[in-house]
Parts: structure tokens; C-alpha cells; sequence
């Protein structure tokens, strides 16, 4: 079992930059693969970053590739995504969402374990 729990959303104006966090419950977070997704209003939930258990092989979306970078503390149990160069389409509820095994896993249903949520604004 893992619980995760993400922080550091908030608004922000475009061209600014956010770091969220995400901290993860049990000593088996070494073993999971890590993924961020977001849900704007009126879409679907899309993976927008993603990394292995190892933390030496990540993945990203198009819409995020070069702005934000994701990466993972496995003796802190976090994972975290830097996200620069913010744009109002970037504001979204951000979810941290962990899977078993080692590689990067790029669809949804390889994530058993999911946070609460946390809002990112930004503002034009």
C-alpha cells in the first residue's frame, strides 16, 4: 500500500514556475514507477510526465517536453515536477500516481496508487 500526497500548487502568473511535490507513505517507494497527470476543466486526465523506479529514464508529454523536468528522491520518497515557463493553458488539477515495476509507465492503468490532487492556476 502507498500513500501519496501532493503540495505546492497555487497560482501563478504565466512565464513563472511552480515545483510540485509529491510524498509517498511506505518503505517500498523505491520500487514504483512515478507518474504526473493533470485534469483541466471539461478534459480528460492526461499523463504529463513520467519516470522510472530508478529515476534515470523519464517521459513527457509534448505539450510539457523542454519546460518541465520530473524527477525522484528515492531515499526522501518524493517525486517531484519543475515546471517552467507556465502558460494559462498549463492550469490544471496536477496528480501524482504511482505503478509496480521498473520501467516508465506511459497509460493509465499501470497506476494502482493515486494522490488527492492539487490545483495549479496560472494567470495571463
Amino acid at each position: 500500500q502507498v500513500q501519496l500526497v501532493e503540495s505546492g500548487g497555487g497560482l501563478v502568473q504565466a512565464g513563472g514556475s511552480l515545483r510540485l511535490s509529491c510524498a509517498a507513505s511506505g518503505r517500498t517507494f523505491s520500487t514504483y514507477a512515478m507518474g504526473w497527470f493533470r485534469q483541466a476543466p471539461g478534459k480528460e486526465r492526461e499523463l504529463i510526465a513520467a519516470i522510472n523506479w530508478g529515476g534515470d529514464t523519464t517521459h513527457y508529454a509534448d505539450s510539457v517536453k523542454g519546460r518541465f523536468t520530473i524527477s525522484k528522491n528515492n531515499a526522501k520518497n518524493t517525486v517531484y515536477l519543475y515546471m517552467n515557463s507556465l502558460k494559462p493553458e498549463d492550469t490544471a488539477v496536477y496528480y501524482c500516481a504511482a505503478g509496480s515495476g521498473s520501467m516508465v509507465h506511459t497509460k493509465e492503468y499501470e497506476y494502482r496508487y493515486w494522490g488527492q490532487g492539487a490545483q495549479v492556476t496560472v494567470s495571463s
